[in-house]
């Protein structure tokens, strides 16, 4: 790897508990395929989600609880790849200007209407990359937007599929983030959700649907494999960067509006350091 930077901690946020989805923000859902529901609306206190949606999750630890884990998010709605772009316009809503969308790792605020594929523009970033696991856009992993993202063209491209660790060179376009040759590094603002997003995909995607088995290990450069490094630096950036309010909205719009299940390590985010 090459340069290293220090980062600053940054305080954790006081509370854990699921935000309501802010009103009048959201933008009409494409349509998706009903699921019966297995959790209470995106408005109930964690309290309560804990006694309903994690119930068979609560006191457990290690391979127990991501087996628990796994059960309950597996049962989710889907959506295609074409409506991935209406719910990204949602999700990643900006709070200050209901006409943008928040980029993940630029950070920049950017109209809904610029999406596409060419310079300049917002496109659908695979947080987990799609080559690792060789699921491409399929529905399923390839459309789980509990990892996909809005970010700029450019950007996205340097991303490509590089696995996730600290050090390199800063990013032209996006301040805060760096890369080399076989690694990315998100702006601060962004490390926390990036590992939980990972982490994510590590439970929901076992091998048990025609998918891949998804796990993070500790190397870079893990090319087509079905893993993501490193996961001592992902814990790391989930503990230093904990679930904001804007985080927190995503998982209750997915939750309520869309696939119908939640990122359990927002609302858990010490279920991270059980597991792994």
């Amino acid at each position: 790897m090459s340069r290293r930077h220090h980062h600053h901690r940054r305080p954790l946020l006081a509370t854990l508990a699921a935000f309501a989805v802010l009103a009048g923000t959201a933008a009409a859902a494409p349509a998706a395929p009903a699921a019966p529901r297995t959790a209470p609306a995106a408005a109930t206190p964690l309290t309560t989600l804990d006694d309903t949606y994690y119930r068979s999750a609560i006191g457990k630890t290690g391979t127990q609880l991501k087996s628990a884990l796994h059960s309950i998010i597996s049962v989710q709605s889907k959506i295609s790849y074409s409506q991935v772009w209406d719910a990204l316009k949602t999700t990643d809503q900006d709070p200050a200007n209901s006409s943008n969308v928040i980029l993940i790792y630029s950070g920049r605020s950017e109209p809904k209407s610029d999406n596409g594929g060419s310079v300049g523009q917002w496109n659908r970033e695979h947080v987990w990359a799609k080559s690792h696991g060789d699921f491409g856009t399929a529905t399923g992993p390839g459309t789980d937007i509990h990892h996909l993202r809005p970010e700029d063209v450019t950007v996205n491209s340097i991303r490509g599929n590089k696995d996730f660790d600290n050090g390199g060179s800063p990013v032209s376009g996006a301040p805060g983030n760096y890369t080399d040759s076989d690694s990315f590094e998100p702006r601060d603002a962004a490390k926390g959700d990036v590992a939980r997003m990972i982490l994510y995909m590590a439970v929901r995607y076992e091998g048990d649907d025609a998918f891949a088995d998804l796990e993070p290990n500790e190397r870079v450069n893990n090319g087509s494999a079905p893993n993501i490094g490193r996961l001592s630096v992902l814990k790391q950036w989930s503990q230093e960067d904990p679930p904001d309010t804007f985080e927190k909205r995503r998982n209750d719009v997915i939750f309520d509006q869309y696939q119908h299940n939640r990122n359990p390590f927002i609302d858990h985010p010490e279920w991270v350091e059980s597991i792994w």
